[in-house]
């Protein structure tokens, strides 16, 4: 027994899982390896293993490095879709200026490891303040100003 299921009521909580986060035919997904399903596939798996504890905050590190850009696109839906449906909240970290600004409220901007700007998501895209922040807008081709102060 692992996590106070029994072997078919584990197996029964990841088809349901895997239902849960979109991948047709859960019941074949389940029994196939890693390796044998496709970046995406293997996106939505780890998804549903992260919402498996009911969690009230899933880190998301990079969850769309390495997918094509259909692919992509459905996991930010499955994200944003998640958050609705479970009340889940939501911290996603990303390179991918254009995905963060499609999925997240706020945003904080890291350099060397520090936090050198945070705001609301539409007021650092409109009035970046930090000229990391405006050259990486810029970089990323979603404008901001390069003359605030």
């Amino acid at each position: 027994m692992k996590g106070g299921l029994g072997r078919r009521a584990a197996k029964a909580r990841a088809v349901e899982l895997f239902d849960a986060v979109g991948l047709k035919d859960p019941e074949r997904v389940s029994r196939r390896l890693p390796a044998e399903l496709s970046g995406g596939m293997q996106q939505r798996a780890m998804l549903a293993i992260a919402i498996s504890c009911d969690p009230d905050l899933l880190i998301a590190d990079e969850p769309t490095t390495a997918l094509d850009v259909k692919t992509q696109a459905e996991i930010v839906a499955l994200l944003r879709e998640l958050r609705g449906r479970i009340g889940l909240s939501l911290l996603f970290v990303s390179h991918d200026l254009a995905v963060v600004t499609e999925l997240c409220d706020r945003i904080a901007v890291f350099r060397h490891g520090r936090i050198v700007e945070h705001a609301d998501t539409r007021e650092l895209l409109e009035r970046p303040q930090h000229p990391y922040t405006q050259s990486l807008l810029a970089a990323a081709g979603l404008g901001g100003t390069t003359d605030a102060h």
